[in-house]
């Protein structure tokens, strides 16, 4: 059996796409949205920083977006009489477009690889901020987390994925695919409800811009020759048939997890059966070893980072990277003046010291 995937729309005209766990007994056919259609914001503008030529998207609707709603309001439980929520009926999984996206949801009218190039940096540029975001709830659950799905569950969360990755890759003007969760109010989540987010870029981000930058300057096997470094070190923390998880040798956060597959593949599109089977019971161990380092869950950033779709991109491999800013039981990283100001991180402890950190909660 595999996961089931159903499409609808909402009353807006949101895609809403619903994945199944294998063997699921839900039913195929799915309540509608019984809320009044309602107008969408406007797509926000990317302005350009010429001083380092960043874009940024600015991205006021995303102002008014729910923050921290009692249980029987959240947006992302399955809708009932009193709390119309985004999601119209029982699920398993489920994916919407975002209501007040940074990106989206217009698209580019063709596939433009120059359409957030700006060559000369000129002062005052703008774009439409086109682009795609969409939410992914792991559970219909409102308590709980990624961590304590059980592990079918996390199996179809990746299949969802690896789904969204492949379709969203394929809209016209998308130049990075980025799937990724929040989890904890230390880290600026608004809602308590287990999920995480996809962002289609119509840019190459800066982080993959320097990615990209030390591919050219070291040589198309970069990912393999770090592989390799990091499976000879003593900062591995699960090495299996398809996947290693590691404590990177220059981790910059408290806590910093690096997952890499042995095959070269670009994206979770890609993953075949097996790898992914395996990848859903790793990170599951991983999530679990986050939640019992202390005695309360520890606030994290998971980050899927793929191949950008332009030139180059091909010598990318897909790569897990889980950060989190807490640095004891009581005790925050916060990113003060040389982090935030010149993006100079200063380690608080050695990346060995976490490896045995949580090898002791494997």
């Amino acid at each position: 059996m595999s996961t089931t995937k159903r499409s609808t729309r909402l009353s807006d005209g949101r895609d809403l796409i619903y994945f199944d766990d294998a063997g699921s007994a839900l039913p195929a056919e799915r309540k509608a949205d019984r809320r009044d259609p309602a107008p969408r914001p406007a797509v926000a503008q990317m302005r350009l920083d010429s001083l380092t030529g960043d874009w940024i998207s600015v991205a006021a609707a995303r102002h008014n977006r729910a923050f921290l709603p009692p249980a029987h309001l959240c947006p992302l439980c399955p809708s009932n009489d009193e709390n119309l929520s985004e999601i119209p009926d029982i699920f398993d999984v489920a994916v919407f477009e975002n209501k007040s996206p940074s990106f989206g949801p217009d698209l580019a009218e063709v596939d433009d690889e120059n359409y957030a190039v700006e060559p000369a940096l000129a002062l005052g540029s703008t774009r439409a901020s086109i682009g795609r975001c969409e939410v992914v709830v792991f559970s219909p659950e409102h308590l709980g987390s990624l961590s304590s799905q059980p592990l079918h569950r996390v199996r179809t969360i990746i299949d969802a994925w690896a789904d969204r990755t492949e379709q969203l890759s394929a809209l016209p003007g998308i130049r990075q695919v980025f799937p990724f969760e929040n989890r904890g109010q230390e880290i600026g989540v608004t809602l308590h409800h287990p999920h995480g987010q996809i962002y289609s870029y119509p840019y190459v981000p800066p982080r993959t811009l320097k990615l990209l930058a030390s591919i050219e300057a070291y040589g198309p096997d970069l990912f393999a020759d770090t592989l390799a470094f990091e499976q000879a070190g003593e900062r591995v923390l699960i090495k299996g048939e398809h996947f290693t998880a590691y404590v990177p040798f220059a981790g910059r956060w408290p806590i910093e997890i690096h997952l890499l597959p042995h095959r070269h593949v670009q994206n979770l599109a890609q993953l075949s059966d097996d790898e992914r089977d395996e990848l859903a019971d790793m990170y599951s161990r991983l999530l679990k070893a986050l939640d019992t380092i202390y005695d309360t869950p520890t606030p994290y950033i998971s980050a899927w980072h793929q191949a950008p779709l332009v030139a180059g991109g091909e010598h990318v491999r897909l790569q897990l990277q889980i950060t989190s800013p807490r640095r004891a039981a009581d005790k925050l990283k916060y990113l003060a003046g040389s982090e935030s100001a010149m993006g100079a991180f200063i380690a608080d402890f050695p990346p060995e010291v976490t490896a045995e950190l949580l090898r002791g909660s494997l």
